[in-house]
């Protein structure tokens, strides 16, 4: 009993170090805070996020070098005519919050005004800042207007250029790229190893389906901005014992072009 106790012992502790390792993901970007002061730290919500026993992009980078011809590529006038529509609706967007705030800043000098008699000196000295912020609020609200009108204007004159170039890509993408189901799967059966699938929750985590065998893994995982995508392809190294913690940030994401 003595001797078998040792090899009774490894055997449990090998299997322990096989089976299933938890991996938590952990989405999160700082964004441009809605009032104006600085920014704030957003969780990425219902986001799919894959743990993949191989480099998918190392796979595309092989078929595309492969293949006969090259990725059509984005004109660089469609992307400085992209900048412009950028910078129209960033300055839209800034005439758009002072407006906001000057309406409400006029709104609650109104409700205090509406409570004081007129003979009081604070009365007085409310109404003449009324009369600023509203002589503001007016200008404001036409910076507004031609602002959109500016940035609509820019925004509809890219849409069937960018379009055109999408086609084409995606015409390309399905030469190119017409036996990838079949080289992820020859990946996937040569790592030995399963693809892991979930979708991060309210506060932006990802891990009730993320219990993988111990190995090296990629985590992917893209989320759209206006203009661009966030692209997470993350190499990790899953071993067994406590949760493995990644988190994706904007730091350790490629922002890519999105038309």
């Amino acid at each position: 009993m003595r001797r078998t106790l040792p090899y009774v012992l490894a055997l449990l502790l090998g299997a322990g170090a096989c089976g299933p390792a938890q991996v938590i993901v952990m989405m999160e970007i700082d964004v441009d805070d809605p009032s104006g002061n600085g920014t704030i730290t957003q969780a990425l919500s219902d986001i799919e996020v894959r743990l993949v026993p191989y480099d998918r992009d190392a796979v595309f980078d092989s078929l595309t070098g492969a293949y006969s011809t090259p990725e059509p590529p984005v004109p660089e006038a469609l992307l400085a005519a992209r900048t412009e529509v950028q910078a129209a609706q960033s300055e839209w967007d800034a005439a758009q919050r002072r407006w906001g705030i000057l309406r409400d800043t006029l709104q609650q000098i109104t409700a205090t005004l509406e409570g004081l008699p007129r003979t009081d000196s604070r009365y007085i000295v409310l109404f003449r800042e009324y009369n600023e912020f509203d002589s503001e609020y007016a200008a404001v609200e036409r910076q507004v207007e031609q602002a959109f009108t500016r940035f609509d204007s820019l925004q509809q004159g890219t849409i069937r250029s960018s379009d055109s170039i999408r086609i084409l890509q995606d015409n390309w993408a399905d030469d190119a790229y017409a036996d990838i189901g079949d080289v992820f799967r020859a990946k996937q059966a040569e790592s030995g190893l399963d693809l892991a699938v979930d979708t991060t929750d309210a506060s932006g985590v990802a891990r009730q389906n993320l219990q993988v065998r111990p190995g090296q893994y990629w985590v992917n995982a893209r989320y759209e901005l206006t203009y661009s995508e966030l692209y997470w392809n993350v190499p990790i190294n899953v071993e067994g014992g406590e949760p493995l913690q990644v988190r994706l940030t904007r730091e350790n994401a490629e922002e890519r072009l999105r038309l």
